[in-house]
């Protein structure tokens, strides 16, 4: 597993602060469903040792930082400074070492695009299931016209391989490998989940569906 898989595309001011726009719209979508309070306890899994005005930023704008334990690849320990109480676990989200049920939230935002194949994604989704009695999970959505990571419009919905081909002969090679970008739509997403007791809301952008998120309770 590449260090840098669960780090965003450096895509420039503009494309940032669309990104920070949209996370914090999905941010209240989570707050009106889960209704936290200080007493609920929280695991986000995908915090990055990136600083960009978009990483990070559940924890940036919960309330009670000091119930959040985060989880990421790289080595995000100056968490624990900023946000007193919070605690930071760097490992794999397809391993979580926390038990059945550990936390009453579980988020994950705009990472599992980032984890590998669906068999792998569907892993990731069934350790934050696992390990939660509720879950929040968003990605970039596979049918908007535009790659949010590599800011290339429409060959993202040709078949993976055509896909792949392109961003390896325009320089692109690190979003070329499944392993660091493999996108989804709703169909795949919801295919992933083993309960029923899910629900998908869209978020848009310019009148079309930029980001699935899904809840479950």
């Amino acid at each position: 597993m590449i260090k840098s898989k669960y780090v965003g595309a450096s895509i420039g001011g503009i494309a940032t602060k669309i990104s920070n726009y949209a996370r914090r719209r999905m941010f209240a979508t989570l707050m009106r469903l889960a209704q936290p309070t200080e007493e609920t306890t929280v695991l986000d899994v995908g915090v990055t040792c990136d600083r960009r005005l978009d990483s990070n930023f559940f924890e940036k704008l919960y309330p009670y930082p000091h119930k959040i334990t985060a989880v990421g690849l790289e080595d995000a320990s100056f968490l624990e400074v900023e946000y007193p109480g919070l605690k930071f676990v760097q490992t794999d989200g397809l391993r979580l070492p926390f038990p059945d049920k550990s936390f009453d939230l579980a988020v994950s935002f705009a990472v599992l695009e980032h984890v590998g194949d669906r068999a792998q994604q569907r892993t990731f989704i069934h350790e934050l299931c696992r390990v939660s009695r509720a879950c929040c999970i968003t990605t970039p959505n596979r049918w908007f016209p535009i790659e949010f990571h590599t800011v290339l419009p429409l060959i993202h919905w040709l078949p993976p391989n055509f896909f792949r081909w392109i961003l390896n002969h325009t320089g692109k090679n690190f979003w070329a490998k499944e392993e660091n970008l493999n996108l989804l739509g709703q169909k795949e997403l919801l295919s992933l989940f083993s309960s029923d007791r899910i629900t998908c809301y869209h978020h848009k952008l310019l009148g079309l569906v930029s980001n699935l998120f899904v809840y479950k309770n």
